[in-house]
């Protein structure tokens, strides 16, 4: 093929692309997330709901499980009219169970949508009021102790390895469906801690059916009044928390992607965005497409040490 015919390929390309966009959306667009109820789920809908007046279609959400959310998504049409809304088990998952796509090369990152803070709580039955309490207990009964966790590579489960590692503690993961689970589990007394959201603690703390012992975040949090953080009570440099974000299929056109991302940020600065996420216990967040990339590069990079480190074997 010649230069010449190349170049006039590549210009049809990119004069369709543009048409695309500027026509983009003429109909429906899906959000793929997991169950309802699940931590994916109510940041999706508010970001659907947000977006949807000024795209001017409907943005409907729809729930399918958890492990099948990313491969819906991967061989989706990169036409912008499939979206994908999830956490750390998206582009962390991989760490610790195979999944049938790569979440680099497979997805286009739209934006970054939500932070939430982690918050370390434990039963009150448990002989412990501090941090330091904690480490002590898990370096004299190493193995003994047990924390609940939702997906692998999920908030909850990251910031109990990174804890582990960081403190170095032996404390077993007890696994569940969901944070949801997770947590009936911890107020039942069946497990001994765990690392929610803080947003979805702090009612059974005020109510006393958990104890709060630390915040994973850089900063003391105003979701969670006159607790510390995690790494001002023993462990230095300690900093876990919870993030959502928008992807599209990879191959979705640069314009179309831009698009969606601008109208998500847009939303996101918003006093409604606001009020609405800060209800949930998170802060809403957003980001460029190239942010949210070098974002999931350096986390990843982040795990991968603590994975060798902790000598979790790589999934079959």
């Amino acid at each position: 093929m010649s230069q010449k015919l190349v170049a006039t390929v590549a210009t049809a390309f990119a004069i369709s692309f543009s048409a695309n966009a500027q026509d983009f959306p003429n109909r429906p667009i899906r959000m793929i997330t997991s169950p309802a109820g699940g931590g994916n789920d109510l940041p999706a809908r508010l970001v659907a709901q947000g977006i949807a007046a000024t795209l001017g279609q409907q943005v409907i959400v729809e729930n399918r499980p958890s492990v099948l959310i990313g491969d819906l998504v991967a061989k989706a049409p990169p036409d912008g009219y499939t979206l994908l809304l999830s956490g750390g088990p998206h582009w962390l998952g991989p760490f610790f169970e195979k999944t049938s796509y790569d979440p680099v090369k497979d997805f286009a990152p739209i934006s970054i949508v939500d932070r939430a803070p982690v918050i370390l709580v434990v039963h009150p039955s448990m002989p412990i009021k501090s941090v330091k309490d904690l480490i002590a207990l898990a370096k004299a009964r190493p193995g003994q102790l047990n924390y609940a966790s939702g997906a692998p590579g999920g908030s909850n489960h990251l910031a109990a390895i990174l804890f582990n590692h960081m403190a170095g503690v032996d404390i077993v993961r007890i696994p569940y469906s969901g944070s949801a689970p997770g947590m009936v589990a911890l107020v039942g007394g069946h497990v001994h801690i765990m690392f929610p959201s803080a947003g979805g603690a702090w009612p059974h703390v005020k109510a006393g059916r958990l104890r709060a012992l630390a915040m994973g975040s850089a900063e003391p949090s105003p979701l969670a009044p006159g607790v510390p953080t995690i790494a001002a009570m023993g462990v230095p440099g300690y900093v876990s928390d919870a993030l959502h974000a928008a992807f599209a299929p990879a191959r979705t056109p640069a314009p179309i992607v831009e698009k969606l991302s601008q109208e998500i940020a847009r939303y996101l600065k918003t006093t409604d965005a606001r009020e609405k996420f800060l209800n949930t216990g998170a802060e809403p967040v957003s980001s460029t497409p190239d942010e949210l990339a070098s974002m999931i590069k350096s986390e990843m990079a982040r795990i991968a040490k603590v994975v060798k480190a902790a000598g979790i074997p790589p999934p079959l």
